[in-house]
């Protein structure tokens, strides 16, 4: 999957906002991650029900801002499964400052530990590496919000978000499972 057909942080930002959908997309994003890196079946779709309850008041999302979070599910699958480790975290751009970039940070690894938790809840299976990643996302999503914009920040928010990247991908190797595709009829 190239880069380029990568659904982006304004893009889909922007669709929530048009939309009057309250949401932050990182969150959005880090919220359908969690639920996939802790064991959601690809063949599930009670997703759109748990994020029309978390963001929309239980209310159906408007089309388009359905439309985006299918997308969404779409492309993290379609990365996680990547041999060439395509996924990304979807966080606001390097044009935003440091203090975005930050709190969108925070608001992904939020989601992320929402989703994993909403995930696990009947059955919480978590080796102990799983377990400090989710204690480690806790405290990332409170950093303080007076963050000095110098370049010791920025290296500090690269290797925090590489960090949660290649968590991610942990937790998805330990707990995640690939989609049945052998007991799929192949069509001609």
């Amino acid at each position: 999957m190239s880069d380029e057909s990568l659904l982006d942080f304004a893009t889909a930002q922007a669709v929530l906002t048009s939309e009057s959908v309250q949401a932050h997309a990182a969150e959005l994003h880090g919220v359908l991650t969690g639920l996939i890196a802790a064991g959601y079946e690809f063949e599930s779709t009670d997703y759109l029900a748990m994020i029309n309850d978390m963001f929309n008041n239980g209310e159906g999302l408007p089309l388009e801002a359905k439309s985006l979070v299918k997308q969404l599910y779409s492309q993290i699958w379609q990365t996680l499964l990547d041999d060439s480790y395509g996924f990304k975290l979807m966080l606001p751009d390097d044009d935003d400052t440091i203090a975005e970039r930050a709190a969108g940070l925070g608001h992904w690894v939020q989601g992320f530990n929402l989703g994993f938790g909403l995930q696990q809840k009947d059955t919480p299976v978590a080796s102990d590496d799983v377990k400090e990643v989710l204690s480690d996302f806790g405290e990332i999503a409170n950093l303080s919000d007076e963050i000095d914009d110098d370049e010791a920040t920025e290296q500090a928010y690269y290797e925090i978000a590489e960090y949660v990247k290649v968590s991610v991908l942990l937790c998805f190797s330990e707990l995640g499972s690939a989609p049945d595709t052998q007991n799929k009829p192949i069509l001609h």
